[in-house]
């Protein structure tokens, strides 16, 4: 199979927080990988901006390093390597100062005619003085695209009143709020096996379908983001962008067209038709964790160096959708940190047959799944029920049809990371895979009664060891359903 590459417009990509560690651990690699592929143009600039007192040249050294430490050795060639480091500027930048946004206009209007993009890997705080220092500075034109990362708010307030506050400077087609589970190649394909099939849409359906699991799984503790951890919570860092954008592709509306605002409509229509939780609802559908020490690691509590704390770690969820296609198929949602294995898998488990013919067997009839699995390794797994081969007797076992995307392609292919796709749809101009932000708005508007009956109920988060699936409340929860979790697998 060949991979095509689409070279794109000439830009110029400004990072806020370029010395920072998104910038250093997830966007130059990202865009290391992308030039090296021959798909960024040879005009292209890319300017790291923030306080740090030193020179391009000290900053490229910086970049170097950064990019040994997050790349196969083999990815460094050095001819690919000079002209990528060639590419990088650094300016010392103040953002409180306009003299600071003076000077970048002054790099930036060497070429007019080119993309601008400004990635704000900054805290969300300076998202507003960012914004209009750019605007005082008069570089928010036509070809200006403003990116922002989450968190995107704390709740509904604090999310309306950022969206008004970078709206007020950039038009609302010229802000991405990247979200990277939408740039894996499994989500995307979430998409073409459901429309660029005839298959799976006849039966994407309660008619067909029992239950959907969503599972993002992590092996490692909060480590040391456990200062902005301890102010969010499992509820916060993942449901409210992350779980729910891969519960709306799942469970969308056919798109009039596969373009930008068509997809985002029809999320935003499954996000208005969760099911509201609230009060004693949120008691018997939700479940708060929070992992214990082991010997060889430390407490939940006692790695944010808060003993009192009241924040998860874990939380799982029981959804339903009120909609047609969607009445009577709960979607549980579950995360979780400290967790038994690094996984993210989205899983449509289908009803068993209503009618069994076989008699007795002595094995039972599994139910369907197809499985997506987002990572580790990225790949999709359908689990169908067949004869087990042999003359002794009429025998079924599940089987699965597996498809993983790495060995499917031509040797030495490697899957791309999604801000390697996402950072170029930017310069591109596609905002499909990007939030809008009603859907922002309205997944928080689902998500704060839930935090709201948490915090009135008292209750602590429930405890759970290390390396396992989670707390006992969770699968007791399922088991209410007559259900079970899937496993969690490296």
């Amino acid at each position: 199979m060949s991979h095509m590459i689409i070279p794109v417009a000439a830009f110029d990509l400004v990072i806020f927080g370029g010395t920072g560690d998104l910038a250093l651990r997830k966007l130059l690699p990202a865009l290391f990988r992308r030039d090296a592929a021959g798909q960024i143009p040879v005009q292209a600039r890319i300017i790291g901006l923030a306080l740090n007192q030193q020179t391009t040249a000290e900053y490229r050294y910086q970049v170097a390093d950064a990019l040994q430490h997050h790349l196969e050795t083999s990815e460094l060639q050095s001819d690919l390597l000079e002209r990528f480091l060639g590419r990088l500027e650094y300016r010392v930048t103040d953002v409180s100062d306009l003299a600071s946004f003076q000077a970048l206009a002054g790099v930036l209007d060497e070429h007019p005619e080119r993309v601008r993009v400004y990635y704000l890997a900054v805290a969300s705080v300076l998202f507003d003085p960012i914004s209009h220092g750019l605007a005082t500075a008069g570089l928010t034109g036509n070809n200006a695209r403003l990116v922002v990362e989450k968190p995107l708010g704390h709740d509904y307030v604090s999310a309306s009143h950022l969206n008004a506050q970078i709206g007020d400077v950039f038009d609302e087609h010229a802000i991405y709020r990247i979200d990277h589970y939408l740039g894996k190649e499994t989500v995307q394909n979430l998409m073409a096996l459901r429309f660029a099939n005839a298959l799976f849409e006849p039966i994407w359906n309660a008619q067909c379908i029992d239950h959907v699991q969503i599972t993002a799984a992590e092996s490692l503790g909060v480590g040391s983001r456990g200062g902005y951890y301890d102010t969010a919570g499992a509820i916060r860092d993942m449901v409210q962008n992350h779980l729910l954008q891969l519960l709306c592709l799942i469970a969308i509306e056919p798109p009039y067209r596969f373009e930008a605002d068509a997809v985002r409509d029809e999320k935003l229509k499954v996000l208005r038709s969760l099911r509201p939780l609230s009060g004693r609802k949120v008691l018997d559908h939700t479940v708060r964790g929070q992992y214990l020490a082991s010997s060889s690691s430390l407490a939940y509590t006692e790695e944010v160096g808060n003993l009192a704390s009241m924040t998860e770690s874990y939380v799982a969820l029981k959804v339903e959708i009120d909609s047609w296609r969607w009445s009577g198929v709960p979607f549980y949602l579950r995360t979780g940190k400290r967790l038994k294995a690094q996984s993210a898998e989205i899983a449509i488990v289908f009803k068993k047959p209503s009618h069994l013919m076989f008699g007795e067997l002595p094995t039972p009839i599994f139910p369907n799944v197809l499985s997506m699995r987002l990572q580790p390794d990225e790949g999709l797994r359908l689990h169908i029920m067949t004869k087990e081969p042999g003359p002794g007797g009429f025998r079924l076992h599940d089987i699965p049809l597996d498809m993983a995307f790495a060995e499917r392609q031509d040797a030495g292919w490697r899957m791309p990371d999604a801000y390697e796709r996402l950072l170029m749809d930017v310069v591109r101009g596609d905002q499909t895979l990007f939030m809008r932000g009603d859907e922002v708005e309205a997944a928080w508007q689902w998500i704060d009664p839930i935090i709201d009956a948490w915090k009135a109920s008292g209750s602590k988060p429930e405890g759970y060891e290390p390396n396992s699936s989670g707390p006992i409340s969770a699968i007791e929860m399922m088991a209410r359903d007559g259900r079970r979790w899937r496993e969690i697998e490296a």
